[in-house]
């Protein structure tokens, strides 16, 4: 329920301050699992394709957001939490496949996933070479790769920078 309201409140504004462009839209299945594959430029990605989708979409996210402290480990335990994002620990091989295995009972609950198949953001906007996991992953649950490319987050959200620019 958390995750209806954040993006009905959310999406709007997003829409009003960025005015995202969407094609395509129509591809993303409104029922059953499917794996949304998008390249990586900002934090914010991880945002926007939840606000712009049009179904619940999960991620998966470092740890760290779920367990800060003070003021803003708070307001990213909310946000993350609203937006359906799943906690996993980065630290060794081991939680790789765990993360594989959180994403595989998203998508056997019938849920959209989203991935960066690069495993991480890009720092110069140049498109890497993917990892197997999301192969992998669509294998293995049987689902569709519906991919998504995204352009221009970088600009509202550079790497390093805390919140997004309104322009």
């Amino acid at each position: 329920m958390l995750y209806t309201v954040t993006q009905r409140v959310l999406s709007p504004i997003a829409r009003v301050i960025w005015r995202p462009v969407i094609e395509g839209r129509e591809n993303v299945p409104l029922s059953g699992p499917v794996i949304l594959a998008s390249n990586h430029l900002s934090f914010i990605d991880s945002m926007v394709i939840p606000l712009v989708a049009p179904r619940r979409v999960l991620f998966l996210a470092k740890a760290e957001y779920f367990t800060g402290t003070g003021v803003r480990g708070a307001i990213n335990r909310w946000l993350f939490t609203s937006l359906g994002s799943i906690p996993v620990e980065r630290d060794d091989t081991r939680t790789a496949q765990a993360s594989l295995d959180a994403a595989l009972g998203v998508l056997r609950q019938g849920e959209a996933f989203g991935i960066y198949p690069e495993g991480t953001r890009s720092r110069d906007g140049r498109l890497y070479r993917g990892r197997t996991g999301v192969a992998r992953l669509s294998v293995a649950a049987g689902v569709p790769i519906v991919p998504v490319g995204m352009l221009g987050t970088e600009k509202v959200q550079p790497i390093g920078q805390l919140m997004p620019s309104a322009s």
